[in-house]
């Protein structure tokens, strides 16, 4: 069974850490639920009461009985409205006074000379409609039969529904908010261990490069061996050493971008490349040598190696690498596909692929394609993503840059 990688592990607590989180909303959302059911099945109890209250207020003529059935009433905390059979209003309570009353036309009289305005009650009767079922109550025939008691929501039930939905959107937003800011500290400490250990790796690098250099020119000089094929592939090596010190010295640095030949660029690398891989894997590149981009060749020639190194990795036996080098001709774009005849990459590692930690191999770091898209994007203001992979067969990597006018100098 093999061990999971670091970005595995770290997904899988980003997934536990989201799973308590719906558990604690869920609870909390639950909770505020049965709160809401049992206030409101109290409203309901209450609602009832007052209604009884109503039917005996219009049956009694015991003025003490009256009294106790008023003083009843009033207690109603529940917005209500009466209406008879025919849907005219009879009494209210608990509305809103300041928008009851008007001084104009357009009214109806509920009780004695008070004048309401109509458009007011038909509104809040439409809410109460949609929240719960009337009430009905029978009157005397001099009242009209029966009357119907509608009723809304209290204040308190209408903040105590929507509460846990506010509470959850502070608490959300905080997350968030906090999660960006450690992520975004805690990213910029890595970036200053990084920076600065990529630095001390070309510090410490350049000193028995130099001396590698020194110990093969005695070796030319005293076999006089100036044209010898073996030191000339080992001064290249050498020079290659120097590159990637070159490499680590420029992390963390703005990088000077000037036009350069994509073609030569890539070129240049594969020639060196090739022959220091298994003769079963073959290579081949494509393209116009005049398209011209915004290169840092150091670090552009690294994105290259990277891409081929993955590509070579990927190959199990014999395979091949082709590298192709194309134009747009509606946008001023320039387009580097990197195919190989590999193991291929399931659909969804897609995007997981340039993410640090992640690595199919038994050895790897899993910091090649991260750093690669770490160049295309942030150095060189490209795009680079998985254009197209089928398991068994191979993975097309696809490079985005933006073409250089022809009006513009280019690099010798």
């Amino acid at each position: 069974m093999s061990t999971p990688n670091p970005y595995q592990r770290k997904k899988r607590w980003k997934y536990l850490l989201l799973i308590f989180a719906v558990i604690i909303a869920s609870s909390s959302l639950l909770y505020t639920q049965y709160l809401v059911k049992n206030i409101a099945k109290s409203e309901r109890t209450r609602a009832q009461v007052w209604a009884i209250t109503m039917k005996q207020i219009l049956s009694t003529d015991d003025n003490d009985q009256l009294n106790y059935f008023f003083e009843v009433r009033d207690s109603l905390t529940v917005p209500a409205l009466v209406t008879d059979e025919k849907g005219d209003f009879k009494f209210q309570r608990g509305l809103d006074t300041n928008k009851t009353f008007i001084p104009t036309q357009g009214i109806t009289e509920l009780a004695g000379k008070k004048k309401y305005d109509l458009a007011y009650f038909q509104g809040e009767l439409s809410i109460m409609k949609d929240q719960h079922r009337p009430i009905k109550i029978k009157v005397p025939e001099s009242f009209g039969g029966y009357w119907l008691v509608y009723y809304k929501d209290s204040l308190l039930l209408t903040e105590l529904r929507i509460f846990p939905y506010i509470q959850l959107t502070i608490i959300a937003v905080f997350l968030v908010v906090a999660y960006t800011a450690f992520s975004s500290a805690r990213k910029s400490e890595q970036n200053q261990v990084w920076v600065g250990l990529a630095k001390e790796t070309a510090h410490q690098l350049g000193t028995p490069i130099s001396s590698l250099l020194a110990w093969i020119e005695l070796l030319k000089d005293k076999f006089d061996a100036e044209d010898d094929p073996l030191i000339a592939e080992m001064a290249n090596d050498v020079q290659r050493l120097e590159i990637v010190a070159d490499r680590f010295s420029k992390i963390g640095s703005k990088p000077v971008l000037e036009p350069h030949s994509v073609y030569a660029v890539v070129k240049d690398f594969m020639d060196y490349f090739k022959v220091r891989v298994s003769d079963k894997i073959s290579f081949e590149l494509n393209g116009n040598p005049q398209f011209m981009a915004s290169l840092n060749v150091p670090l552009f020639a690294w994105v290259v190696e990277n891409l081929l190194k993955n590509a070579v990795n990927a190959i199990e036996g014999k395979g091949s690498i082709k590298v192709n080098i194309n134009s747009s001709k509606t946008k001023n774009l320039i387009y580097i596909d990197v195919i190989d005849t590999g193991k291929g990459i399931a659909r969804s590692k897609f995007k997981t692929v340039f993410r640090p930690g992640y690595t199919t191999r038994k050895r790897g770091w899993g910091l090649g394609l991260s750093l690669t898209k770490r160049m295309v994007e942030n150095y060189h203001n490209g795009q680079i993503f998985v254009k197209d992979s089928e398991l068994g067969k191979g993975t097309t990597f696809r490079i985005i840059l933006k073409k250089v006018k022809d009006d513009q100098p280019t690099a010798a």
